[in-house]
């Protein structure tokens, strides 16, 4: 097998923008694997879970089950919350059962180790639910991508907009694990910077149930914003029990990792005001809706996450450059995936950065109250599009090892 560097993917862009269009298939097995590693069973499962399994489904079947002569087949698997075992779920499916791509990866320690492994097995990663910036950064992979959101781009995005539209001070109760903590140290950073006040924080053990004491603190601190950088039940729990405690409406909520199904949870009398930056909604437009409603048929009483919307757009995007140069010559569709603009339901005018990001706009979502919404799942007011370029992380800041600065 060809070793796989930075260099070969420069040398197969070249080679393909040189080339013009598809070429005559050129495929080495006669079924293309995408393979789901996420979350069935705890805090991330209907973030992701069999909604992203649907998700990638919904994609294939854009391409009629088949693409360049070999037919698609969708596989998934439980991380259980553990790096080891999605690790060797991950080595099994590379290895020996010739999956081609794997999405979803719910914790940012389960995507850089599955990312990592994709690299040395020359094989694709594409990140949809872990946020670290790392899977971009310290940690980038020319094999590895990271799409829809990110810590950076979720917590500069809410940071920066609520200040300016005058939520000045902040408490932050932050779950124990790394990308809570860095969306902490993120969202603090846009805040001063952009004239704010940080006046407390709490760390709490995740998973966790109980924040009573920390919720007694923030209400005591007089923060106009209280800033959630937990996911998953855990950020459930914290913003039903900060109305239980009387936090809200004193307090605006500021969900740092928020997804649509936490507020199905939690229902709009609990969630009415929240801010939050989101990477997808399913009303937001024409593309958005025919998604919306494709997922729907497929999963009854469901609309899609921004993480499963991003599976849908990354297996989209991986079957369309297989298709395009007819061949899953690794190095070949990862140069077609980073020179090929991204325009479905989830982004338009997206893009594949040097160092992995998938980077697209974003939009300031504020939660309608009981009145103003017109029907289930109608959550959402768009307060603000946060344009690409102001929303990620710059290049310029990157330490991206592929970056020659």
């Amino acid at each position: 097998m060809r070793p796989f560097t930075t260099a070969g993917v420069i040398a197969g862009l070249a080679a393909l923008l040189l080339g013009g269009g598809p070429a005559a298939a050129q495929m080495s097995k006669p079924v293309i694997k995408v393979g789901v590693l996420g979350d069935f069973s705890s805090s991330y499962q209907d973030v992701g879970g069999q909604g992203s399994v649907a998700a990638a489904r919904l994609a294939a079947e854009e391409f009629g089950g088949s693409v360049a002569g070999a037919r698609i087949e969708v596989v998934f698997a439980d991380v259980q919350s553990k790096p080891d075992v999605a690790s060797a779920i991950a080595r099994r499916w590379y290895d020996e059962e010739g999956v081609d791509i794997i999405l979803d990866l719910p914790a940012s320690n389960v995507a850089l180790a599955v990312q990592e492994l994709a690299r040395t097995r020359q094989k694709i990663s594409g990140t949809t639910g872990g946020g670290t910036t790392d899977l971009t950064g310290r940690a980038c992979s020319p094999t590895g991508f990271h799409w829809v959101w990110d810590t950076y781009a979720m917590a500069h995005g809410a940071g920066q907009a609520i200040v300016q539209s005058g939520g000045k001070s902040w408490f932050f109760i932050t779950g124990d694990f790394g990308a809570a903590i860095t969306l902490e140290r993120e969202a603090t950073e846009a805040v001063l910077a952009n004239g704010g006040t940080v006046v407390g924080s709490a760390r709490v053990p995740f998973p966790n149930t109980e924040f009573g004491s920390e919720l007694v603190r923030a209400k005591q601190s007089g923060a106009q914003v209280l800033g959630v950088a937990d996911a998953g039940n855990d950020a459930v729990n914290i913003v039903k029990q900060a109305v239980e405690f009387g936090n809200v409406p004193g307090q605006t909520v500021a969900g740092l990792i928020t997804y649509i199904s936490e507020i199905h949870t939690l229902g709009l009398e609990t969630t009415a005001g929240m801010q939050f930056v989101t990477g997808y909604y399913w009303d937001a437009n024409e593309p958005s809706r025919a998604l919306a409603k494709r997922f729907a048929a497929r999963m009854p009483g469901r609309m899609p996450t921004m993480s499963q919307a991003g599976v849908y757009s990354a297996t989209r995007h991986f079957l369309q450059a297989v298709k395009d140069g007819g061949t899953d010559d690794i190095t070949k569709v990862v140069a077609r995936m980073r020179a090929t603009p991204i325009n479905d339901a989830l982004a338009q005018n997206g893009h594949l950065r040097e160092d992995g990001s998938m980077v697209h706009d974003l939009m300031l979502i504020q939660v309608k109250t009981p009145s103003e919404s017109k029907g289930p799942w109608d959550y959402y007011k768009i307060i603000k599009v946060l344009p690409a370029e102001e929303a990620f992380l710059p290049l310029s800041k990157s330490v991206c090892p592929l970056l020659q600065h």
